[in-house]
C-alpha cells in the first residue's frame, strides 16, 4: 500500500497550483470543475509518484485555521528533495520570496534534515533531505 494523495483547500486554486509547480516541480493535471456542487480540483504530481489534490469550494466553508498552526489531524507533509544543500537553497529562496520559514534549516532528534516552511495557504510543508 502507499499513500496514494492528500488534498488541502484552498481560496485561491490558481496561486497554490503555482507554488507547487514554481517550488517542488509539481506537474498539473487539466483540473476538473463541478458547477453544481461548487467545487474545482486540480491534482498536482510529483516525479516520485506522489500527489496533492488541490480543491477550491463555493459550497463549503471550510473552517479557517491559523496559518502553521499545530492541530489534532493532518499537522504537515514532507517533501523530500534529496540532500541537505537542496533544503538550505529552497529554504533560502522560499524566504527570500516572503514565505514564512518556521523551522530550520536543521537536524532534528530523528535523523532529518529538514526546514518548516507554509504554503501560501498556511500549510506547513516539512523540506527534507
Amino acid at each position: 500500500m502507499r499513500i496514494e494523495h492528500i488534498a488541502i483547500w484552498t481560496d485561491d486554486l490558481e496561486r497554490c497550483k503555482q507554488f507547487y509547480i514554481r517550488y517542488f516541480d509539481a506537474v498539473a493535471g487539466s483540473g476538473y470543475v463541478n458547477p453544481s456542487k461548487g467545487f474545482e480540483s486540480c491534482f498536482l504530481s510529483f516525479k516520485e509518484g506522489a500527489r496533492i489534490e488541490a480543491m477550491r469550494t463555493t459550497s463549503l466553508h471550510p473552517v479557517a485555521i491559523e496559518p502553521g498552526a499545530q492541530r489534532m489531524g493532518l499537522t504537515h507533509f514532507a517533501v523530500s528533495l534529496g540532500s541537505e544543500p537542496l533544503v538550505d537553497e529552497l529554504t533560502l529562496r522560499l524566504k527570500g520570496d516572503g514565505y514564512p520559514v518556521l523551522d530550520g534549516p536543521r537536524r532534528t532528534g530523528d535523523g532529518y534534515y529538514e526546514s518548516v516552511v507554509l504554503d501560501p495557504d498556511g500549510n506547513r510543508v516539512e523540506i527534507t533531505a
